[in-house]
């Protein structure tokens, strides 16, 4: 909402009631994030941001510049007070508001917090709140210095009143006094960011829900939780996560170019980013409950042109439902075409292309209308605030890279000792929850981590590669990277389905001899299978650009020769699908275009043959 010198635009303001107004005739809800640190590289003459350079991002010090945090103010007044010149209504008065974000990717506990991101005018700043800080907790600097037993840094400077802060990765790796006592110091002042600019939003009248920020950090062990604690000030709980490919180049990081590479990478089979490395044990749609706030997953997507893509929509649509998340955003939706963004550069999260957008029916009804069922809560994890702050950290961090390598020092039993790490598979199992305790004087504190854990054995069998939903629905074969969703009113499967030959679920039989492939039966009418009268069959393959050409670099590995351009193409598919129901050869069977559009009617629903050009059929009950 501000220009290149942090001043309100009006322009922006004006389209912010564009978008708002034309979504909601669409019966859309819009959320606000207006703050990202790469939005504003502040220039030189900024009275209230010394230090800049007009080259350097803004990172961290919304959370402890005054001057900043007004003008930022500003911004959200300017946004949710100013009346629209087409309706004269408030955003703040608008229902179709439905949320507001403080921060998008910023946070004191990620690697972007340094002295070589933050200019020494403005970490002066801090260092001094920080040196204040010490001396209301000691008295002073020499009583401070003596309890970390004279841990010093070159940055201290404790006759102008300063204190330095150490390099992340040493406080959560040696966590000594003065890493706790920075720790502590660093989680108040951002909690107290988010607590300020939560009141303040709510003092203009702004009834929506509010979350803090949704950024990852140097630790998931040790900085993950006390990241999530900050963020707690809020209605509910946001996250990013994305499903990378190892893009490698020159502005690799936002655009896929020619002479760019990357690895063919696949969820269902855990394989790592880096080639070469055990299954990595961690993935976006890992989804814990915190404070038992609701939860956002609001970017998320595989990026491309990783050919196991079309993994996402029915990944996220099955194992989102199972954990209860309450929100999930694939990123992002860059225009109404489906355009592979030709030219010199292709972004690498385009979600209008053929294995995202074009999966979106059944996925989006398996998981809003709940066709796979919620887990059990497998995990209830007790975290006391004061461990937390002195970097004791959690059994249950989110984004931590477990491998095939750690996952023998999981414990089999339900007692767990600090320092140990509950299955990261759990995920696949069932719901899990994280509850934040101590920071709130008339809440009784149990000792942390204080674990209520179910069996996990029924479950997981790490010999064989199986994960298997709590529920039964769901069953994750990694070893052959095959995911079977065997639900009542939806049954396929994602993956590599010629590894398996004839899948056999209760109303349907799948036999697909792709590598990849993803085919899935759904109800439309709310009934199951076995009986339903109206249903959906989506099946789709792999996706590229016409005339994009690769090289292979070797383990899975490849190199961009050409980036390609309009139109999308879909691999050809092949197989039969067939329904097991005594009125499987009377069902009415339509193959439809990529609008759903009735073409001609096909084999009848006991052998269903795919047609090479066709994603989508739709079965009837004559």
């Amino acid at each position: 909402m501000f220009d290149k010198r942090g001043e309100v635009d009006p322009a922006k303001i004006q389209r912010a009631f564009d978008v708002v107004e034309t979504m909601k005739a669409e019966g859309i809800y819009t959320h606000f994030s207006i703050y990202f640190p790469l939005w504003l590289d502040p220039p030189s003459n900024l009275e209230w941001m010394p230090g800049f350079d007009g080259k350097s991002h803004s990172f961290a010090t919304l959370y402890f510049n005054a001057k900043f945090q007004e003008k930022y103010r500003g911004w959200w007044k300017a946004l949710l007070t100013t009346p629209s010149p087409t309706t004269g209504k408030r955003l703040i008065d608008e229902p179709a508001v439905f949320g507001a974000e403080l921060i998008n990717e910023d946070s004191f506990f990620f690697w972007t917090f340094n002295d070589k991101n933050i200019p020494d005018r403005q970490l002066r700043v801090l260092e001094q709140q920080f040196g204040e800080w010490l001396k209301t907790k000691y008295g002073s600097f020499d009583k401070a210095f003596a309890a970390w037993k004279n841990q010093k840094i070159g940055r201290d400077a404790p006759a102008d009143g300063r204190i330095g802060f150490r390099p992340l990765w040493n406080i959560a790796h040696e966590r000594t006094p003065r890493d706790q006592d920075t720790a502590r110091f660093l989680t108040e002042q951002q909690r107290r960011f988010y607590d300020e600019s939560t009141r303040f939003l709510r003092g203009l009248g702004f009834q929506g829900m509010i979350t803090a920020s949704n950024w990852a950090t140097a630790s998931p062990e040790v900085f993950g939780p006390l990241e999530k604690f900050t963020y707690t000030t809020g209605d509910f709980i946001d996250r990013h996560g994305y499903f990378g490919c190892r893009n490698e180049g020159p502005n690799s990081e936002w655009s896929l170019r020619d002479g760019h590479s990357w690895v063919d990478r696949s969820a269902l089979k855990f394989e790592s980013e880096e080639p070469g490395k055990p299954a990595s044990f961690v993935h976006p749609a890992m989804d814990p409950k915190y404070d038992n706030k609701p939860s956002m997953i609001s970017e998320t997507t595989w990026n491309r042109p990783n050919r196991h893509r079309g993994e996402a929509p029915l990944y996220f649509a099955a194992f989102g439902a199972l954990q209860d998340s309450d929100c999930i955003v694939h990123f992002a939706k860059d225009g109404v075409d489906w355009s592979v963004k030709p030219g010199y550069f292709m972004q690498p999260w385009t979600l209008t292309a053929p294995t995202q957008f074009g999966q979106f029916p059944a996925a989006a009804l398996i998981y809003r209308r709940g066709l796979v069922k919620t887990g059990d809560v497998m995990a209830d994890v007790t975290l006391k605030v004061e461990d937390l702050l002195k970097l004791g950290g959690t059994p249950l961090p989110q984004d931590a890279a477990f491998d095939e390598l750690r996952l023998k020092d999981v414990p089999q039993g339900t007692e767990l000792k600090q320092g140990q790490r509950i299955d990261p598979l759990i995920h696949y199992v069932g719901r899990t929850r994280v509850n934040f305790v101590g920071h709130v004087s008339n809440v009784p504190v149990p000792p942390s981590p204080a674990v209520k854990l179910q069996s996990l054995a029924p479950f997981i069998d790490h010999a064989k590669k199986l994960v298997t939903s709590q529920t039964g629905e769901l069953k994750l074969d990694w070893g052959r990277g095959v995911l079977t969703i065997n639900a009542p009113a939806a049954q396929g499967a994602s993956g590599n389905l010629a590894s398996i030959g004839e899948i056999k679920l209760a109303d349907v039989t799948l036999a697909i001899p792709l590598d990849v492939a993803h085919a899935i039966v759904v109800s439309l009418d709310g009934q199951p299978l076995a009986k339903s009268k109206r249903m959906l069959l989506q099946v789709m393959t792999e996706e590229k650009p016409t005339n994009f050409r690769s090289e292979s670099l070797g383990d899975r590995r490849h190199r961009i020769t050409s980036i390609g351009e309009n139109p999308w193409l879909v691999h050809k598919l092949d197989g039969v699908v067939r329904l097991r129901r005594p009125d499987a050869s009377k069902l009415k069977v339509t193959a439809l275009d990529s609008f759903g559009q009735s073409t001609s009617n096909t084999s009848p629903g006991d052998t269903i043959r795919l047609r090479p050009d066709t994603l989508y059929y739709s079965i009837e009950a004559r």
